[in-house]
């Protein structure tokens, strides 16, 4: 959880410099982290860690989202920011301050969720 936070308060001091792209790769990150970390909380370590990102979100879509441990925005926000994070880290043109911020408050959003849900 720790490592969600620190990417997350990373975010929030990137965007505060303008730096947008590297505001949605850390939000991003926070996101990925996060819901790594509740498909072990709920499902064990028996979940084979997935070998891609999108193996990671399609993952918690099908065990949290689609089972009712999450709400159903997070994984449509999960998969969104990682749209931007990927317009973020390979597209010339940078993502624009409200699409950052969006980011940052779509990762809070699944801090506060998976937090209150394993009793953090």
């Amino acid at each position: 959880m720790s490592k969600a936070e620190r990417a997350l308060a990373s975010a929030r001091v990137l965007l505060s410099v303008d730096d947008t792209d590297g505001a949605c790769n850390r939000a991003y990150y926070a996101m990925f982290v996060l819901a790594h970390a509740a498909l072990l909380h709920f499902h064990g370590p028996d979940v084979s860690r997935p070998k891609t990102h999108n193996g990671l979100i399609a993952i918690f879509g099908q065990l949290l989202v689609n089972t009712g441990f999450l709400a159903p925005e997070h994984g449509r926000a999960l998969n969104q920011v990682e749209h931007l994070r990927l317009m973020a880290d390979y597209i010339d043109e940078p993502v624009s301050r409200e699409n950052a911020q969006w980011a940052i408050d779509k990762a809070e959003c699944l801090l506060a969720e998976v937090k209150a849900c394993i009793g953090q």
